[in-house]
């Protein structure tokens, strides 16, 4: 049966999934590591243990239900404490298992993206309070050196550090995160010790690899006006230049300006992006309050009117994602692939419309004639999740994880997944199938089609 309504995507888009190291690899000695040891860091105080066991092999039946998804790219990080367990030593070994991973996607028609920095350090670099160090990028640029020497040949598509600004608040100003400082002041200094380090990476991967395309994980969170809005409009500024801009600003001026801090020039920064990653998930209201002098007198709360999340996880409005889209571009004008997005759904009921919303949003900028060159889902199974650990709550998972018996399990959402895919696109009738409840939303007037049969849209 003839297709009815799709949103189309170029011919050469990206589709995949994302992961980190640490959350899948199971047995890393890190920063990460020591902080699981203390008993209050980590949800129920579990620790995350063998992951989804990649490091003993199953990375290879991962990347084969990738690739049954039609997935013809993916996103992975390498573990720096495993490359490099002490200062200047190197581990063969690690490089080597790195090598096997970046062979098996290609061997399933994958191009692989590589993360370099994805919240994790070396044991020693944790002893110098990770990025507060002030000798990091330099450290940092050898790392990747080392990397790109050992695996360039299989790869050329790289980003350089995930979520800065993400690390920054989680470990330096809200202490959650290792290494547990709580000091705002010190996050201006890991933020511009992270902005050098990517510098760092960046010029010493191009004078490697010249024709790599080099880029870094930006976090963004919509921010909501409290009304009325005229009253908190400006909280709003606040947070999004202070979260979403600082990094991204850098970038295009060599410049770092936090709000409530003396701007800092890092001019090497300037223009360091081949292209820029958009990682979006959730979206709070935000407004000034008396009541909140800890931060600048600023209150956020999840907004009313969308769905939430659990625990502090805020609402869940996926069609935000192209606001940001259109900020990034009209900024830096840099192509976008978003590294990220997804949603916490162990029942996988709230999933399969998130999706399809975020899917629709890329599209729309898409035919703006912005280029977003690729989409990562987070994530293709459940995994260790930070500080949430293994709480069922915080699935992420395309597939369930049973941690016990390491089964792996489908959703609905990766055989929705699996034809937008296949059809490098989003189908009246693949809504209609597995998220009719945003069918209207999505494509007014179309009452979906019978089931088609799918083939990959083509790899490469």
């Amino acid at each position: 049966m003839p297709i009815k309504a799709l949103h189309q995507f170029p011919r050469s888009f990206l589709w995949g999934c994302s992961t980190a190291a640490h959350q899948v690899e199971g047995q890393n000695v890190n920063d990460w590591w020591r902080w699981e040891q203390t008993p209050g860091h980590i949800y129920q105080n579990q620790k995350c243990g063998d992951a989804c066991e990649w490091w003993k092999g199953r990375y290879l039946e991962d990347f084969d239900r990738a690739a049954e998804m039609n997935n013809n790219a993916q996103r992975f990080s390498i573990e720096w404490s495993r490359i490099e367990p002490e200062p200047g030593k190197w581990d063969s070994y690690a490089l080597e298992r790195y090598r096997d991973m970046l062979n098996a996607l290609h061997e399933r028609g994958m191009r692989p993206m590589v993360t370099l920095h994805h919240f994790t350090n070396p044991l020693w670099v944790d002893d110098h309070k990770g990025w507060l160090w002030d000798e990091m990028p330099q450290h940092f640029a050898r790392f990747a050196r080392k990397v790109v020497e050992a695996l360039g040949d299989l790869c050329t598509l790289w980003c350089t550090i995930n979520e800065p600004l993400v690390y920054a608040t989680q470990g330096f100003s809200f202490g959650k995160w290792p290494p547990g400082i709580k000091d705002r002041n010190a996050v201006q200094r890991v933020t511009i010790n992270m902005l050098r380090g990517h510098a760092a990476a960046y010029h010493a991967i191009k004078d490697i690899q010249p024709e790599s395309e080099v880029g870094f994980a930006a976090h963004f969170i919509s921010f909501k006006a409290h009304a009325p809005t005229f009253m908190h409009g400006g909280a709003v500024w606040l947070v999004n230049r202070a979260f979403n801009q600082a990094f991204i600003l850098a970038i295009k001026d060599g410049v770092v300006r936090v709000p409530g801090s003396r701007a800092v020039p890092v001019p090497e920064a300037r223009n360091s992006v081949d292209w820029i990653g958009l990682q979006y998930y959730q979206q709070y209201h935000v407004g000034f309050s008396p009541f909140a002098p800890a931060s600048f007198f600023i209150r956020e709360h999840k907004p009313n009117g969308v769905p939430t999340g659990p625990g502090n996880w805020g609402g869940l409005a996926p069609e935000a994602i192209y606001d940001h889209i259109r900020w990034l571009w009209t900024t830096l004008q840099k192509p976008i692939y978003i590294t990220e997005s997804g949603v916490p759904d162990p029942d996988d009921t709230i999933r399969p419309g998130y999706l399809s919303k975020t899917v629709r949003a890329v599209w729309r900028a898409v035919n703006f004639n912005i280029p977003v060159r690729g989409f990562f889902f987070w994530s293709l199974m459940d995994n260790f999740e930070w500080s949430e650990g293994y709480d069922p709550r915080f699935s992420f998972g395309l597939y369930k994880t049973n941690f016990q018996t390491q089964e792996r399990t489908p959703r609905q959402s990766a055989r929705l997944y699996r034809e937008i895919c296949g059809l490098n696109g989003l189908s009246a009738q693949t809504v209609n199938r597995f998220a009719p409840d945003v069918l209207s939303d999505l494509f007014p007037g179309e009452a979906g089609q019978a089931s088609v049969t799918l083939k990959p849209h083509g790899r490469g």
